[in-house]
């Protein structure tokens, strides 16, 4: 798939929408209280179907709320879709450009590389003007069963990290992957604690710090209410000076592996080959509940 179809406007969309799959993914961190599939149910892009982040997911990992599902149960979830393997698929957000690059990155971990992200997701759509239903979606089938085909190289696990750690570690962060995390900088450097009681904040041993709100702005001051994705030359500017070198492979963290993708998501977008580019899909969760991870907190 083309490198310029990651990213649809909202007239794009609006103009092609029989011709794709259309899913919302919208999400939010429980203390929020926001009942998204409710939201969905009285809003939504016709057509759309609702991706539900804490439900499509690996179910015997209690621990990690977010972790990949089994291929099989990935493909279960599409067949209830109407989704199948060549069909072009767009994900959006009620928040603009957030949880549905999970999902983004979901279908390309999954095989499944004929996927965009909808820029300034349901805003967008409403500030055009364009119209949106509400209700349940119209149930769909699927003609031939959907068959994922993992692609190992986009995941990132523990033992890897580790390993990753340790080649950071010496060469004093010369060599090796870098970690980028992109979670809010207080709870990076410790200052603030983590959601969820009793998980340690601070951060892994040569992180860099690039919270994922620096990679969306409110570019039309007319709508602020909509966040999209900056310029790919703004995304760079960003990374860089932050200290990322964009010439060196990089694997994406945060808290438990959906603003990741967001910045996973920015870095393609910015010209970052893929083949560069990893998510560490268990993110702080997983490497904070482990009593043996390293944890750096700044002073």
């Amino acid at each position: 798939m083309d490198s310029g179809n990651w990213l649809v406007s909202a007239p794009w969309l609006h103009d092609n929408l029989r011709g794709v799959k259309v899913l919302d993914c919208s999400w939010y961190l429980p203390f929020m209280n926001r009942n998204t599939k409710s939201e969905f149910l009285n809003a939504h892009i016709p057509g759309a179907q609702f991706f539900d982040i804490d439900g499509i997911k690996d179910l015997t990992k209690a621990d990690l709320p977010h972790m990949l599902p089994p291929p099989e149960s990935f493909g279960l979830s599409m067949d209830k879709f109407g989704i199948a393997n060549g069909d072009h698929v767009v994900v959006y957000d009620t928040a603009g450009v957030g949880p549905a690059c999970r999902v983004f990155w979901t279908f390309r971990a999954m095989g499944h590389n004929k996927v965009s992200v909808l820029n300034g997701g349901l805003p967008a759509w409403t500030a055009q003007g364009f119209k949106t239903e509400m209700g349940e979606p119209e149930p769909a089938t699927n003609k031939e069963k959907y068959m994922a085909r993992p692609v190992d190289g986009l995941v990132c696990d523990y033992t890897t990290i580790v390993k990753i750690i340790g080649e950071l570690k010496a060469s004093a962060g010369a060599n090796g992957k870098q970690i980028v995390d992109a979670r809010p900088h207080d709870r990076f450097t410790g200052k603030a604690p983590e959601f969820r009681p009793g998980l340690s904040s601070g951060h892994m041993p040569y992180a860099i710090s690039v919270p994922f709100t620096k990679v969306t702005e409110a570019a039309d001051p007319t709508h602020p209410q909509v966040a999209t994705l900056k310029t790919p030359a703004a995304i760079c500017k960003t990374f860089e000076a932050a200290g990322v070198d964009l010439n060196r492979p990089i694997v994406t963290s945060c808290g438990s592996g959906v603003t990741a993708a967001v910045l996973y998501f920015a870095l393609l977008n910015a010209g970052v080959s893929e083949q560069n580019l990893t998510l560490y899909d268990g993110s702080w969760t997983e490497y904070a509940l482990n009593p043996y991870s390293e944890i750096v907190k700044d002073e």
